[in-house]
């Protein structure tokens, strides 16, 4: 490893550093919180910890059947056929709840569908007024270069609006972030859902209420979507929301693979990374959202990737690195539509609030427009891997059997039940 700052600081492991935006330990030895925490996977005894999750979700149960016993957060991606799966093993009757976050690829209503059909479940819908979108979505680029806080918002607290709503007190997620990448918590401190964790790190600091400012147009009409219940109904109806991967050895590419073969889940190969199931259902989320966080925070969702696939040890770290430096500085696909849906005139005026985003801890502007990267990869060492061997391995491992796009239109669909 190239010689670097003592503020920065890699874990021997993985390819995390203590910049992390999360917050990262690296402990004496040189191993990260986050490998820490992932050797519990290992130790811990899962069959007894399902027993747990079974004595925990019993009270909840319907006797009668007829009313639902939980709510879950669903997208045509990412965990959301293994914890519905998982929850109707577990006997339960759920509700489910989706965002739509409006940049909806053909693949991702299909696999939306198909996962309400497959598992025979109630789901409601939640389309936000389009206009209110686009002008936050407007300011939080312009000023914080995130394009994503509406989606992230919305997602996050409109399951807790209809667990108010209809007294569902329970919610189920899939696996806390905070926990799987940098060891916030132990597993078996069996971590819950909080309005705090919401507010500091889905939404990075920045609260509905402080989105109305002078110099936009936004409203209150605009945010009280996006609004959480209060601590009185939130205590009246007992809501909590619990994490599967507390209490199952989560495993993201076990559990895709399994989907795929048993629900027909669609996978798709992206350019910016390697892995093929996570966010089939957005153009924007690998792309733009994700080069954007390239920009702000020196690696992007590649070096996520990588890590998690060396901690389980399918790929070794020097193949991670390989990886990540050919993935990380691809440009992104699909920015003509993010464009033409926000009414941004040309890619140059899309260029230049990207480059306002980008930090100079991470970026040299060599000249107008021209940049050069020293994000967190360019302190490894570049060691004579055989690229075309880590790609080989990697494809062995995920699994694409669909696209993104439709072959007629590339699009976004806003809105779809079915999609043929």
């Amino acid at each position: 490893m190239k010689k670097h700052s003592d503020k920065i600081k890699f874990c021997k492991r993985c390819l995390y550093s203590n910049n992390h935006p999360l917050g990262l330990v690296i402990n004496e030895q040189g191993i990260c919180s986050g490998c820490l925490i992932h050797e519990e996977k290992d130790m811990l005894d899962w069959k007894e910890r399902w027993e747990k999750l079974k004595r925990l979700i019993k009270p909840y149960i319907s006797k009668s059947g007829k009313n639902y016993d939980c709510v879950i957060p669903v997208t045509g991606s990412h965990d959301s056929y293994f914890i519905v799966y998982t929850a109707k093993k577990l006997g339960l009757k759920p509700l489910l709840v989706n965002y739509n976050k409006y940049f909806n690829t053909p693949l991702g209503i299909k696999n939306l569908t198909n996962l309400r059909i497959k598992f025979d479940c109630d789901i409601l819908y939640q389309n936000v007024n389009p206009v209110s979108v686009k002008k936050i979505t407007r300011h939080t680029f312009m000023e914080h270069g995130n394009i994503y806080w509406p989606t992230l918002a919305g997602g996050s607290v409109f399951p807790v609006q209809i667990a108010a709503k209809y007294e569902i007190p329970l919610i189920i997620w899939g696996a806390h972030q905070g926990l799987e990448q940098v060891g916030m918590y132990s597993h078996e401190h069996e971590v819950e859902m909080s309005r705090r964790y919401r507010e500091d790190h889905d939404l990075f600091g920045l609260e509905e209420n402080q989105l109305i400012s002078l110099s936009n147009n936004i409203n209150e009409e605009d945010i009280f979507q996006y609004l959480y219940p209060d601590d009185q109904i939130i205590n009246s109806v007992g809501i909590r929301g619990i994490y599967l991967g507390n209490y199952l050895r989560w495993d993201p590419v076990e559990q895709h693979k399994k989907m795929i073969e048993k629900f027909d889940y669609k996978s798709a190969n992206f350019k910016r990374t390697f892995d093929s199931y996570d966010y089939v259902d957005c153009f924007n989320y690998m792309n733009l959202h994700d080069y954007l966080k390239l920009c702000k925070h020196g690696y992007s969702k590649v070096t996520d990737h990588a890590s998690r696939e060396i901690r389980f040890k399918r790929i070794t770290r020097d193949q991670g690195i390989a990886l990540v430096k050919s993935y990380e500085l691809i440009e992104p696909e699909y920015t003509d539509l993010f464009c033409e849906w926000l009414g941004i005139s040309s890619k140059k005026s899309l260029s230049y609030v990207i480059n306002r985003t980008r930090n100079k801890k991470y970026w040299e502007e060599l000249e107008v427009d021209n940049w050069k990267f020293k994000g967190l990869s360019s302190f490894f060492d570049n060691k004579k891997i055989d690229l075309n061997e880590s790609e080989k391995k990697i494809k062995s491992i995920f699994l694409s059997n669909s696209k993104l796009e439709d072959d007629k239109k590339i699009e976004y669909i806003t809105f779809g039940k079915g999609y043929n």
